[in-house]
């Protein structure tokens, strides 16, 4: 059996683990305090390693701002396509949609299978990518947010610098964030995870052999098997994950990358779950709304909960089966045509009935025409 098969097949075991703990793990706060030990703790700690361990290279600096044009472009793309899949413009549920579309939450769906297939080097990339998306999902989503907001409750433009501030000190003191800055100035010195204390080097160390395990049980216990109320989300998701491969596919064809683990990363890191971040901006919104007593609400927190819970298990196996592939999809065309078949699956549906509801439209013209016409009345 192949390697990366083996590979694969013991990282779903481990999620199917997470799954079978659900019934003892089932509390709110048990999945919680999980996340808090993976984000804050064990994924910290892995960037850390693989941040100490690479070369630090200018070019490598480009990676956050081509991650903010792609939030940008998926944004663009969201706003234009919703609703020829069947979600209304200007509606909360297009507004939510909007938030989360362009949103990665790359810690949970991708680094740890970015570790386990490809290495450090492959995450410390991924890490410094992140940093582009960091921006989108803490402030220019923020800014999207309570712009709909002052929109929608009809309050004029208001200042919130105050705000804006915050969660900008909020995007240095985030763990993450504070151990690629901490990294990077110590790569700058010419150090790395040799240059350290054994006792501080061991500790990191163990708590970055942590990270995969824990991930993959959580995502197990997040999993969620309800076809009929998914299916919808489902459908916008395959064509989130469509537009991003082809995306990525114009990027390897035009990009000359360096390595296969390269261009991987940049087929797998835009397939990333949607991120929590842009759903706390709109819970905050709705604490707004409620304190003002409206019943016109600006997003629809019960869909943004569960395109988050969806996405999750979603782009978790959509990355296995590409890294299960070993590398089929280091070169263009193979990565064109699964993001051409992503894209078409949910939209074959719309346009059989764009096609049906034209000819209805037709045939009611027609006959309409017809009984109207004076040779009819003459008759």
């Amino acid at each position: 059996m192949p390697i990366a098969i083996q590979k694969t097949l013991s990282l779903l075991l481990m999620i199917l683990l997470g799954y079978l703990l659900r019934s003892k793990l089932n509390k709110d706060e048990h999945r919680k305090g999980m996340k808090v030990v993976i984000l804050d703790l064990a994924l910290p700690a892995m960037i850390f390693v693989a941040l100490m361990g690479v070369e630090l290279d200018s070019d490598l600096l480009l990676l956050p701002l081509a991650i903010l044009c792609w939030n940008g472009f998926m944004l663009a793309a969201s706003y234009f396509t919703l609703p020829f899949m069947g979600i209304d413009r200007h509606s909360p549920q297009h507004r939510t949609w909007m938030m989360l579309f362009p949103s990665l939450a790359p810690g949970l769906s991708c680094f740890p299978f970015l570790i386990e297939y490809l290495g450090d080097d492959a995450l410390a990339w991924g890490a410094l990518a992140d940093v582009g998306n960091k921006v989108y999902v803490l402030l220019i989503a923020y800014l999207l947010a309570m712009t709909w907001y002052y929109k929608v409750q009809k309050m004029g433009e208001q200042s919130n610098g105050d705000k804006i501030k915050q969660l900008l000190l909020a995007m240095i003191k985030e763990p993450i964030n504070m151990v690629i800055i901490a990294a990077l100035i110590l790569l700058a010195f010419g150090l790395n995870m040799a240059s350290l204390p054994n006792f501080l080097g061991e500790s990191i160390t163990m708590l970055k052999n942590i990270m995969t395990p824990l991930v993959l049980l959580f995502i197990g216990m997040s999993v969620i098997l309800k076809w009929k109320q998914i299916q919808s989300i489902f459908s916008l998701l395959l064509f989130r994950a469509g537009l991003s491969l082809l995306i990525s596919g114009l990027v390897i064809s035009l990009v000359d990358l360096p390595s296969t683990a390269a261009i991987l990363v940049a087929i797998v890191f835009p397939l990333s779950s949607a991120s929590f971040w842009p759903f706390a901006h709109m819970s905050a919104v709705h604490q707004l709304e409620s304190h003002r007593e409206t019943n016109t609400h600006t997003f629809d927190l019960g869909l943004g909960i569960n395109i988050l819970a969806v996405s999750l298990p979603f782009s978790t196996l959509l990355i296995l089966g590409i890294f299960s592939a070993g590398e089929t999809f280091s070169k263009p065309s193979p990565v064109f045509i699964l993001g051409s078949i992503l894209l078409l699956l949910p939209l074959i549906p719309r346009i059989f009935s764009w096609i049906k509801d034209q000819e209805m439209d037709f045939s009611f013209l027609k006959s309409h025409d017809f009984k109207d016409s004076p040779s009819q009345e003459r008759g």
